[in-house]
């Protein structure tokens, strides 16, 4: 199984920017799907972005498209979330998650992944 680090979060201005990163640690990083969600207080876990085992492949949901950017790094085993422009609706704490897949697709679902961080808190103050 694979074991998953978040770090890189903390407290930033509205229209700032984070970079969360994720390293992975145990089987081989590039067989696994990877997603980020993110959970604010009172709600449910949603996802942000996910990314295909090459990288060749991204979702972001439409709260966050044109502002975050996910991206891998297969050779050192990390998973990056660049969030720019953040606005005070993005706080919440973000997980990074993976999936061990056969295809190199995109994976969306909460219910998709099996490995899963212990979260980062990112707040964006007003």
């Amino acid at each position: 199984q694979v074991q998953l680090v978040e770090s890189g979060g903390g407290l930033v201005q509205t229209g700032g920017s984070l970079r969360l990163s994720c390293a992975a640690s145990g089987r081989t990083f590039s067989r696994y799907g990877m997603g980020w969600f993110r959970q604010a207080p009172g709600k449910e876990r949603e996802i942000v972005a996910a990314i295909s085992w090459s990288g060749g492949s991204a979702y972001y949901a439409d709260s966050v498209k044109g502002r975050f950017t996910i991206s891998r790094d297969n050779a050192k085993n990390t998973l990056t979330l660049q969030m720019n422009s953040l606005k005070p609706e993005d706080t919440a704490v973000y997980y990074c998650a993976g999936k061990t897949v056969q295809r190199d697709f995109v994976y969306v679902l909460l219910s998709d992944y099996n490995y899963w961080g212990q979260g980062t808190q990112v707040t964006v103050s007003s």
